[in-house]
C-alpha cells in the first residue's frame, strides 16, 4: 500500500489531480479569480491558490467542489516574524483556506539560524492546528543544495505536510533535481509540490516523475488538455528579461 505521499506513476488522464490552479499576480481582479475557480472545478483540480485578500471568496465559489481554498502566506519574501505568519494563517483559516503555501525565512536560513527556520514554521503549523493543509515554500532558487536539505528537514521536523520549490516570484522556479533531492530528503511521509516554470504536460510528467506529488502552475488548462511542449525561442532579439509574446520561457540570457 502506498503512503499518503509516496510517489506513483501518472497518465496525462489524471495530471490535472496534482495541479494547485494559481493565481497570485498583484493586479488579478475578481473576474480571473473567478475564471480560476471555474476552471479548477471544470477540471478537478487539486486546489486553487490565492493571494490572502481572495480566500473568502474563493473558498465559498469552491465550496461543493472537491477543490481546496488554498492561499500564500508570508508571500513572497518569507521576511515577516513568526508570530505575524501564524496570525494570517489563522485568519485565512477562519475564511476559509484548507491549504496554506508559506514563505520560509530565507534570511535566516542563509544565515544558518535553523532553529529560527524551524520556528518560523512551527508557528504556522501550530496555528493550523490540523485544519489545513500546510506546504513550505523553501525558494530553491536561493539556496544550496546543502541549505535545501537543511530546510526541508526543518519542514519535516516541524510537522509541515509539505515542502515546496519556490514562490516564482523570485530568480528561478522549480527544476527536476531539486524535486529529486527534496523527496529523497523528507522521504514518502511528506508531499513535495513542484512550483515556478511547470507549464506543459512533459514539465508535469517529469516533476511527478522526481517525486513531485503536487504542481503549482497558472497553466493547468495546458497541462489538463495535454499539452506536450511549449512554442521555441524564435531569436527575435527583442526580450529584456522574458520574450514579450509570452511564447516562450527562454530568457535572453539563455541565447
Amino acid at each position: 500500500m502506498l503512503n499518503k505521499y509516496e510517489v506513483n506513476q501518472t497518465s496525462s488522464k489524471n495530471l490535472a489531480s496534482y495541479v494547485d490552479h494559481t493565481i497570485l499576480k498583484p493586479d488579478a481582479d475578481l473576474s480571473a479569480v473567478k475564471k480560476v475557480c471555474d476552471e479548477a472545478k471544470e477540471n478537478n483540480f487539486a486546489s486553487v491558490c490565492v493571494n490572502p485578500s481572495y480566500i473568502g471568496y474563493v473558498a465559498k465559489q469552491l465550496e461543493g467542489s472537491g477543490v481546496a481554498p488554498c492561499c500564500v502566506v508570508g508571500f513572497p519574501l518569507g521576511a515577516t516574524m513568526p508570530e505575524v505568519k501564524a496570525f494570517e494563517t489563522e485568519r485565512c483559516i477562519a475564511a476559509g483556506a484548507k491549504e496554506i503555501d508559506m514563505v520560509i525565512n530565507i534570511g535566516a536560513a542563509k544565515n544558518g539560524d535553523w532553529k529560527l527556520v524551524k520556528e518560523d514554521i512551527g508557528a504556522v503549523v501550530i496555528a493550523a492546528k490540523g485544519r489545513a493543509l500546510v506546504k513550505v515554500i523553501i525558494e530553491t532558487c536561493l539556496l544550496t543544495d546543502e541549505e535545501k536539505v537543511k530546510a526541508c528537514a526543518c519542514a519535516k521536523m516541524a510537522e509541515a505536510d509539505f515542502v515546496k520549490t519556490s514562490t516564482g516570484f523570485s530568480t528561478g522556479g522549480a527544476t527536476q533535481d531539486d524535486v529529486a533531492l527534496m523527496r529523497e530528503t523528507v522521504g514518502s511521509e511528506m508531499g513535495v509540490k513542484a512550483s515556478g516554470g511547470v507549464k506543459t504536460k512533459d514539465d508535469a510528467e517529469n516533476m511527478i516523475a522526481k517525486g513531485a506529488t503536487r504542481l503549482g502552475t497558472s497553466s493547468g488548462i495546458a497541462i489538463a488538455n495535454g499539452s506536450a511542449t511549449e512554442h521555441k525561442c524564435i531569436d527575435c532579439g527583442n526580450c529584456s528579461k522574458t520574450c514579450p509574446s509570452d511564447i516562450t520561457r527562454i530568457t535572453k540570457q539563455a541565447y
